[in-house]
């Protein structure tokens, strides 16, 4: 039997570690500074919470992992949203905490897709919701969140890609618009397209497969149905934006991949010209219905989610300077049968703070200073057969060769006492 991981998945292994560490601590910053909360939501729902009525999106219609218990359905989340709001629904967070909710989630998200770099069907993504408060600055406030994130990482090879997709009447004049127009060409649109005519047009407008056909470029633009209020509001956007200094492209054809959006939606994407077609690092966008549909007051959002192994990958291609694994500050080296005294040493240091190792088998002095020149110690401690008896260890710092003699219970102490100096 030849045990892998599914196709798809991934190991994250001890040297790769650090950079998880280290974009999950520039995330725990960032947060804080922008007083979002952390929500931890389960990894597998009711079916329904994903599976809304009429969606469009791929995500729903080819790449949940859905499965059954008894009668009951429940599909792996594929994205943090859908969870978020039902708990905010379930708990009735909107009655209980001062409005805007801020919440923010990280975890690994399930979506049957072509595993391809930086896409994988286990992934981890980090997100937030921004729920209870509808303004054109606050939709500046959440991207300057993504952006300042991505710029933390220390990705400088970036741009924001924003759009709007208008109020309730706005959209449903514009998908009456688009509908007319398509309607020549259904027989040269892709499958999904002839699902997405019926379901949501808009989302034609974002396929892959028919984005390079003529007649796209045709296709009426959403900016001219627009109502007046709709545009008001997206202006007040870009004025928040060009406020706080945060460059923008306007993307007409900027649409998202799920259907819940309204008004303001956004991606930042990579402008290296080695990204390809994973360019995009974050993206989200306002939705107007999403809080009621779970059972909520009518009540405004909005959110983004960035995949992190998209934001590692781009901050190791620009040289951000990720952690190295940490040096020893201890290492106990035992000569002969000392081990119960090694250990006892080891765990003295280890409840004083310390980072500490030891011998607890037969080996070498040799075999064993090379173990605490790898490991980078700071400090050495020798216990021998003789040390042992006395109850004494002999000491040396590092790289010197003067060591002195010490009671195994002042070793701690002296350690201190060094690392003061």
């Amino acid at each position: 039997m030849n045990y892998q991981t599914p196709r798809g998945t991934y190991d994250i292994l001890p040297d790769e570690v650090n950079r998880w560490h280290d974009v999950e601590r520039v995330i725990a910053e960032m947060t804080k500074r922008y007083r979002y909360q952390e929500i931890r939501t389960p990894y597998f729902e009711a079916t329904s919470v994903f599976a809304r009525e009429n969606d469009s999106s791929d995500m729903v219609n080819k790449e949940m992992y859905t499965f059954t218990m008894g009668s009951d359905s429940y599909t792996l989340r594929p994205e943090g949203t859908a969870g978020v709001i039902r708990a905010f629904d379930q708990h009735k967070l909107y009655g209980s905490m001062e409005l805007p909710a801020r919440f923010y989630y990280m975890g690994a998200m399930f979506r049957h897709e072509r595993p391809q770099k930086g896409r994988q069907r286990q992934f981890t993504q980090f997100g937030v919701e921004n729920i209870g408060i509808k303004s054109p600055e606050m939709d500046a406030e959440t991207i300057a969140l993504g952006y300042d994130i991505v710029k933390a990482m220390g990705i400088s090879s970036v741009k924001v890609c924003i759009n709007t997709l208008g109020d309730d009447e706005s959209r449903a004049a514009y998908r009456n618009a688009l509908k007319e127009y398509f309607a020549p060409y259904l027989d040269q649109l892709c499958p999904d397209c002839h699902r997405r005519y019926e379901q949501n047009p808009l989302r034609i407008l974002d396929c892959k497969v028919d984005h390079d056909q003529p007649f796209m470029k045709g296709a009426p633009k959403l900016s001219d149905y627009l109502t007046a209020d709709a545009k008001e509001y997206f202006d007040r956007v870009l004025k928040a934006l060009d406020a706080i200094g945060i460059p923008y492209e306007i993307d007409e054809r900027l649409v998202r991949g799920l259907d819940y959006y309204t008004h303001t939606v956004f991606e930042v994407v990579s402008t290296r010209p080695d990204s390809g077609a994973q360019a995009t690092i974050f993206g989200g966008g306002r939705y107007d219905h999403f809080v009621e549909y779970y059972g909520g007051p009518e009540m405004s959002g909005i959110g983004f989610a960035i995949g992190l192994e998209r934001l590692i990958s781009l901050a190791a291609d620009e040289g951000y300077p990720f952690s190295q694994e940490d040096g020893l500050d201890v290492y106990v080296i035992g000569l002969g049968e000392v081990s119960r005294n090694v250990l006892q040493v080891v765990q003295q240091l280890r409840h004083e703070g310390f980072v500490a190792e030891g011998n607890l088998v037969s080996r070498g002095l040799k075999a064993q200073f090379k173990s605490a020149d790898r490991k980078k110690a700071k400090y050495i401690v020798i216990i021998g057969e003789q040390e042992a008896m006395d109850g004494t260890v002999n000491f040396k710092v590092a790289g010197e060769k003067e060591q002195m003699t010490l009671k195994m219970e002042e070793v701690s102490a002296h350690v201190k006492e060094l690392e003061k100096k």
